[in-house]
């Protein structure tokens, strides 16, 4: 099953910005309902106003090398355009919902967050 996922994207300069790239690992991988539902929460956080750019994706068709991981279900990129929007994010209501309602659906989740020097 192919998803089609809608990227929103709001224009900024990636240099100045805090990059929060999550990694998600479903409980039931085989499970595209469990995917979509992941997929449905993750969508919803755009509604998060310290939120600059949100794009929502699937392990890409890349040459398997061995630095590449492939083996996540679902990921997650943000932008913000200081540390505090982020930190204000991390506390925001629609952010804790979606923990709440969602976490039931991966058994791992890998967090990097990235700015330039």
């Amino acid at each position: 099953m192919k998803l089609h996922i809608t990227t929103i994207t709001i224009p900024m300069q990636v240099q100045d910005a805090l990059l929060h790239h999550v990694f998600f690992w479903l409980k039931n991988p085989a499970s595209g309902d469990d995917r979509q539902k992941l997929v449905h929460g993750l969508r919803r956080l755009k509604e998060a106003e310290t939120i600059k750019s949100i794009h929502i994706g699937m392990p890409a068709s890349t040459p398997v090398r061995e630095v590449i991981d492939h083996s996540y279900d679902v990921s997650l990129l943000l932008t913000f355009k200081s540390i505090e929007d982020h930190n204000i994010y991390q506390e925001h209501p629609i952010h804790q919902e979606f923990i709440e309602s969602c976490a039931h659906l991966w058994k791992t989740v890998r967090v990097y967050d990235t700015q330039s020097e």
